[in-house]
């Protein structure tokens, strides 16, 4: 049976079919489909052999500040935040000196000594822009390109928060959770296998000692006040995920990480001990070792204030360069410890 064309497609080409269906003129060179593939009866345009993949995949990452300090929430654009801090005296001293009796002429005076401490804040600034012609596309494709890159704008802004948190910014001369001068550093005791200091060197019962040692410390520097009981500690990765998953012998189920939540001694004394984990604790300490920080985790003793949340500040359209700019703005402080005998250090676990 002989074939007689019928017709054809118009692709956005003028085709001039002669006698028999032969093309004899037009533009039929330009055609992309695949000559072979026409010849055949099987023309298809790339796009549909593809099979869209909707899920968009972002960067991986993690972000652990906000569960490491207490972050507050209000304040405006002030370039600083000033905390109030007084102590207290009288002549003599709180003992026998307090002692009286008929007769006498006089009485030991309160004093009260003021101070104001200020802590330095930042502005953090960042942008987005949006072809005007990319947003014409993603209307076709589904995607909103300005979601994408908001998503990508925040989540630059929590790993800016993160290094803020935990290292502070040596440019600018703040510090962080694991390295305010003003704390104490201490190292883990010597007290493993070959005289090592590392977790992994020691047994459970030498890792308690290590943590309960740490806790005291920093509670005794605190004149053992009931409500400054370190509540707080966090270490690597590494040495995390050894307690969480070694067990306390071959003989129990119980693991180190659960032995040491049970039994250290901010349990004893009514407070429930977390241990965390951070990536910014590796290699944090003297001479790059690994640190722990053990410190309580409230607003009365730490903090660091978001002044001014990331907003969406302004959007407005640019002509000359064909898109759509938006800008984005906060406002935060550098941590800020008010008690800083409440942290203490241990480097070399």
């Amino acid at each position: 049976m002989a074939f007689q064309n019928v017709g054809t497609m118009d692709l956005g080409m003028q085709v001039v079919r002669g006698a028999g269906g032969a093309a004899t003129g037009g533009n039929a060179a330009r055609m992309t489909m695949d000559a072979a593939g026409i010849a055949s009866g099987q023309a298809f345009l790339t796009s549909e052999l593809e099979k869209r993949d909707t899920l968009v995949r972002t960067p991986l990452t993690s972000v652990t500040y906000a569960r490491d300090i207490p972050m507050r929430v209000g304040g405006g654009w002030a370039e600083f935040v000033s905390a109030m801090q007084v102590g207290y005296g009288t002549a003599g001293g709180s003992g026998d000196n307090l002692h009286h009796a008929g007769g006498a002429n006089g009485i030991p005076m309160i004093q009260a000594n003021f101070d104001k401490g200020l802590y330095k804040s930042h502005m953090v600034a960042m942008g987005t822009r949006v072809m005007w012609i990319d947003m014409q596309r993603g209307n076709m494709t589904g995607r909103n390109l300005d979601s994408l890159l908001r998503d990508g704008l925040r989540l630059t802004y929590d790993k800016h928060m993160e290094e803020n948190t935990y290292a502070g910014f040596k440019r600018y001369g703040t510090t962080g959770l694991l390295n305010n001068t003003d704390v104490t550093i201490t190292s883990a005791a010597a007290t493993g296998s070959s005289s090592g200091t590392t977790f992994k060197s020691k047994t459970p019962d030498q890792i308690l000692d290590d943590i309960n040692t740490a806790i005291l410390a920093a509670w005794a520097a605190a004149e053992y006040d009931r409500d400054a009981i370190p509540n707080h500690i966090i270490m690597p990765y590494e040495q995390f995920n050894y307690l969480a998953t070694t067990r306390v012998s071959d003989l129990a189920e119980k693991t180190i990480l659960a032995f040491l939540l049970e039994n250290n001694v901010a349990k004893q004394n009514g407070v429930d001990l977390y241990i965390g984990a951070t990536s910014w604790c590796k290699g944090a300490g003297t001479g790059k070792k690994d640190r722990m920080a053990v410190y309580c985790n409230k607003e009365r003793y730490l903090a660091v204030d978001e002044l001014a949340p990331l907003t969406r500040a302004m959007t407005g359209p640019n002509t000359e360069q064909f898109c759509y700019d938006t800008a984005y703005a906060a406002n935060v402080s550098e941590v800020e410890v008010f008690y800083d005998q409440t942290v203490l250090y241990v480097d070399g676990i």
